[in-house]
Order: structure tokens, then sequence, then C-alpha cells
């Protein structure tokens, strides 16, 4: 056993359930999760996956209780479904055979049951009720009446019962983020005027009895976890102090209080609840140590952490009891067990760049930028499962996607050869190690540079492929990974002294001057103008479509002006340079205006051309020839390592 982390392998006593380690998966839920209530076989190899990885306790996201009224999407489990059953017990089943506890989280939309939810679709003019009468930009919302509540409070007792059939150990109500309960205890959105409102007291009335309820149905030693938010973070919302009322209030009917942070349906605060790599690590810790101090019953923190030293330091100094992770087990399933087994260099760390949300919000399927693995992993067990014949393999290319190439080709027994043009290996990922929010990114190549040297894949370093070469090898197999050009346009002044391409800025900062201008308001243009602000200069974006980052979707988006915002990054959209000079550029907005915009350095950030020409050159010169990432098509990170590792499976 590793000895590093010893506290986060200290087993722990949570009700009548001694647990093998600190480290919980947390309760993550999919768009995709279930069909008609009923949960997929994808879904069940999801949290299998979680199980097999080392997680003590497995959570699944989203069960819904009462799904006439408490759906916010349409694929979530139905617990008061009796066709459920079959498939929550093929999911309890799953998560024990490997030696893990499975929970899942017990929840209710509140006024998101019947309203138009990030998360969710229209819900077919179904009434919204929320603990008072408001109008939402998302519609209506009536109060629930008495009657209803009550009958809502027991359905979670009702469902924790059928999780208990199902085979599940134990459950976690989902009490934060803005849903029912929240939505309840919070004076923002509570206006009753019956037993239900007004003291805090009556506020948190309907959890206290859903609480009660849960325990008649599923006797003692049943573990009951509560999820809650320390803190709102919204004028009006709930604060710290309410959250440490709360716990006390709370502490006596439960046996774990996870504390979280922020509400699901304000986008802003979205990423305050699922930190982005704009934010600092582990920012619900504090709060977690503050409620810890004042209860006796143990305490569990969540939100970006992603390092296993942070884990550790967490037990280590009692801020909390357990460590819940929920994008890291998607960026690395086995985390637990690599750091059991001394692993630790092997663990692909979560870069917190919000792709798994983005990804579920724009089709409903699940992914991972630095693990392909994640959203077909009950296609993954058929994969491992076959057999390999050993096959030479050449890859021309260094960066991500050919790094990936090299090690899934290695893992599975090829004898595999692998050549760079340049110094070093990591392409596009290099200028990570410059970046504060982006170094996450620098972490994954060095992780897969460590793969590389464990599955000895010869390494050839400054030397650019060419036929002679590959004639030289006699690959059975290759793959051109070389990469992407940057797009420079033909304009007066592109060739200045004081214009340089955004990925030359990294490691040279000192050259840019105070006043920056970038060309190119996409993500790379954005987040170079984050970095630079974060310098300590003064940026302006220059954007031809009419908002910035639009190849992210709305969370990251939502993140990145943000950071323009807190750090005065200004952004012209809608808007042409026309020319550069060495004293700034020259602009023309929508209404045909010119305008000047002065600056020392100009930063060119106008998009990426897939590289073809090697492809061309060698597509004959293998009995297989296959082209992945940026040299297919130029785009994000999790393309070109999803090209490679199943291009390298297919082998």
């Amino acid at each position: 056993m590793n000895n590093k982390y010893p506290n986060l392998f200290t087993p722990i006593k949570i009700g009548g359930l001694t647990l093998k380690n600190r480290i919980f998966s947390a309760p993550t839920s999919l768009n995709w999760g279930a069909v008609d209530g009923n949960l997929t076989l994808d879904t069940i190899a999801y949290y299998e996956l979680k199980a097999k990885g080392g997680a003590a306790v497995v959570t699944m996201g989203e069960s819904i209780v009462h799904s006439a009224t408490g759906k916010s999407h349409d694929r979530q489990i139905e617990l008061d479904n009796p066709t459920s059953l079959v498939s929550l017990a093929q999911l309890a089943a799953a998560i024990k055979r490997h030696g893990a506890v499975p929970s899942a989280e017990l929840s209710h939309g509140g006024k998101w049951g019947g309203l138009s939810s990030l998360a969710g679709a229209d819900k077919g003019g179904k009434i919204a009720y929320g603990a008072s009468a408001e109008m939402t930009p998302a519609g209506p919302v009536k109060e629930m009446p008495k009657e209803l509540l009550l009958e809502v409070i027991e359905s979670f007792g009702k469902g924790a019962e059928v999780l208990k059939r199902a085979g599940f150990e134990m459950c976690m109500v989902h009490a934060g983020h803005g849903w029912l309960f929240g939505q309840f205890l919070s004076l923002r959105t509570n206006h009753r005027t019956d037993e239900f409102g007004g003291s805090f007291e009556n506020r948190a009335k309907p959890l206290i009895m859903a609480l009660e309820s849960i325990r008649r149905h599923v006797g003692p030693g049943f573990p009951i976890e509560v999820r809650m938010s320390g803190d709102e973070f919204i004028e009006g919302g709930l604060t710290l102090e309410d959250g440490i009322t709360l716990a006390k209030m709370i502490q006596d009917k439960c046996d774990l209080i996870n504390v979280s942070g922020g509400i699901h349906e304000d986008l802003e605060l979205y990423n305050r609840t699922h930190p982005t790599q704009f934010a600092k690590k582990g920012p619900n810790v504090y709060l977690a140590e503050a409620i810890r101090k004042e209860v006796h019953v143990p305490i569990s923190t969540v939100g970006a952490i992603t390092d296993p030293e942070l884990m550790e330091d967490i037990i280590a100094t009692g801020k909390a009891d357990i460590v819940e992770l929920g994008r890291p087990l998607l960026a690395d399933p086995y985390l637990p067990n690599k750091l059991r087994d001394g692993r630790e260099k092997e663990i692909t760390k979560c870069i917190r760049c919000m792709g798994c949300f983005c990804e579920s919000l724009k089709t409903g399927w699940s992914s991972c930028t630095v693990n392909p693995v994640i959203g077909n992993e009950y296609n993954e067990w058929i994969a491992k499962a076959q057999p390999t014949t050993p096959k030479k393999v050449m890859i021309a290319g260094g960066g991500p996607g050919g790094m990936q190439a090299a090690v899934t080709a290695a893992e599975r027994g090829h004898d595999v050869v692998l050549y760079e043009a340049s110094d070093k290996l990591g392409g596009a990922l290099n200028f990570a190690k410059y970046v504060d929010f982006k170094y996450g990114l620098y972490e994954f190549k060095e992780t897969l540079e460590y793969k590389l040297n464990k599955n000895n894949v010869k390494i050839v370093l400054n030397t650019p492929v060419t036929k002679e070469i590959v004639e030289k090898e006699k690959p059975d197999v290759l793959f051109v990974a070389n990469g992407a050009a940057p797009i420079i346009p033909k304009m007066e002044g592109i060739d200045g002294k004081n214009v340089i391409l955004a990925e030359n800025v990294y490691g040279n900062e000192a050259k840019v001057g105070k006043k920056v201008v970038v060309l190119g308001g996409g993500l790379v243009g954005c987040e170079t103008a984050a970095h630079l602000a974060r310098e300590g200069r003064e940026v302006v974006v220059i954007e031809l479509k009419d908002d910035i980052a639009k190849e992210a979707e709305i969370f990251y988006q939502t993140a990145v002006k943000v950071e323009f915002r807190d750090r005065n990054v200004k952004a012209a959209v809608n808007t042409a340079v026309e020319s550069i000079t060495e004293n700034g550029v020259y602009v023309k907005g929508k209404d045909g205006v010119q305008s000047f915009i002065e600056a020392d350095t100009v930063v060119l950030a106008l998009g990426y051309r897939a590289k073809e020409d090697l492809f061309i050159e060698l597509c004959n010169s293998a009995p297989v020839v296959n082209r992945i990432g940026d040299c297919r098509h130029a785009g994000k990170v999790t393309y070109a390592v999803n090209d490679a590792y199943y291009m390298a499976l297919d082998i």
C-alpha cells in the first residue's frame, strides 16, 4: 500500500457500514441516464467503472422520488416507477461486485420539475410547483399545496425503501443547489405563511420530515447522507451561517453531511458549484471545515478536488472526513486504486474544462477531454477483451494525439516508435506550463509521457518524418499526427515586429507590451487574453462574430465572460480588423464605422488549419496509414485524444 496517503485509506464508519477508504464517487448524473424511467446498460457501466476504480462509495445522481412533479429532465431514473427496480438491482450488484457501496441521490427538482432547466427540455405544459408562487424567465411557478408537499415528502421515504430493496446500501438526500429543499430553505424563494414558511425552523421542516420518513422506511443502520449548499453565494440566498444552523438541525437525523455550494440554475453560480479552471482548487473546503467544527456527524467536501495531495491534506488536517470526487473520477475512474498502489504518476487529472457538461448539454451524451472511455464505458469492456496480434506501430507527431495513440498501442502489446520533429513531446499542450488556469493540460502531457516511458515506447526527437524514415522503420501501421498550423491572413502590417502568434506568447510574456490587442475571440484568443490579463496587461479582444468563445458551450463560455469581467478584458464583437500598425489596429464595426485601437502588441489567434501535406505524402507508405487529431480536423484536445485511443484499439 502507498504510505503517502494514509488518511485517505483509513476506513471510516458511516451508520452501520465500515467503508474501505475516504474517497467517494460523488453523485454525477447523465442526460441519457434512463429511458422511460429505467436505467440503461450504458448507465450501469458508467457507474460500475467508478466502483472498479476503487471508490469506497459510488453514488448514482438524480434519482427522482416523485416523477409526476420532480423531474428536471426526461432521462432521470424514476424511483416511483415499478419497472425501474430491475435496472436498479443490476446497478447495485454491479457496484458491489467490485467492493464498493452503492448509494443514490434522492432528488426532486421542485419548481424545475415543471420548468425548462439547464439540463432539461420543454416540460410540455406541466405545472411547476415550488416553495412559493413566483414568475421566472422560464415560466410561472405555483406554490406547492400542503397536500402535495406531504405526498412528496413521503415519496423520499418510499424511494429510499425501493433503493434498499434493490440492494443499495445507503442513500443521499439532495437538499442543496437550489432544488426542492433548497427552495424551501431560502427566504429568496420561500414566502409561505403556513407552517413551512417564515422561521428557519419552519423552512427546514420539509427536509427534516423527509429524513424522518426515510428512516422509517429503511430502518436503523442504513446510512443517510445529506447534500447541502454551505453557501448559495447569491443575494438573499442561504449563507454559511444558515448552513451551520441547518447542519446542527439535521445532524441527529442523518449519518453524513456533504457540503457543496452555489445554485445550479444560475449560470455563474453553476460554475461555482462545478468550479472551472479559472477558479482555485477546492473552493468549498472552507465551508465543510466551518460546518465540521459545529457538528458531531462526519462531513464530506466536494468541488474541484483534483490533486491527491489536497485530498490527503483535507482529511489529515480535519477539514473534512471524506472527499467526494465527481469530474476527477471521469478523468480517471481508477484514481483511488492508483493512489492505493503507489501509481499516482499514472493518474490522469481532471483539467476542469467543463467538456463533460458541455457535451451533455449539446447532445445529451457524456464525454471527457482527457479520458476517451467516458460515454463509451459499456463498449470498453468489449474493447479490452479483444485479443491483439503484436504489430509494428509508427507515429509521426508527439502531440496529445500521437502520445495517446502510442500509449494505447503499447499497452495493447504493440511495438511502438514515436517520432517528433521538435526537441520535446507535448505539441499544443506545452504552452499550458506557463498558464495557471491551464496547467492541468501540462500535467496531462506529463502523465502521457510517463506512460510512454513505462511502456517502453521508443521516442525519437528532433526528427521530422519522411518517406525514407518510414521505409527504414517498415511499420505495419503508421499514424500521422503532425497537428495544425495557425491561420495567418493577408493583411497590412501582419508581419510587423509587434505581431506575435498566440502559441508563441507562452514563455515569452516579457516580449509582450503593456497594451495588447488579440485578434480572434475563439477559445484560443480568449484564453490567451485571460492569461495576459492575469499577467497585468490591458487587453482588448477583436471578434468578427457576434459573441466570444462561441465554440464553447454555455457553461465554459460563461466562465470566460466572468473572467473577462473580473480581469477587465474588453471584447469588441461584430468587428473586423482592417490593418495593423506599429501602434495598434484599425477596425470596422458592424455599423461600418472605422476606429483605431492602440496596442503595443498584437496577438494573432485566428484559428488553425489542418496540416494535410504529410499524410498525402505518406498515405501509401505502410499497410495501414491513418490521421489523428488536428491534422485530420483542427479542433479541441478531446478530438485528438479520442481519435488516438480508438484508432489504436482498432489495430
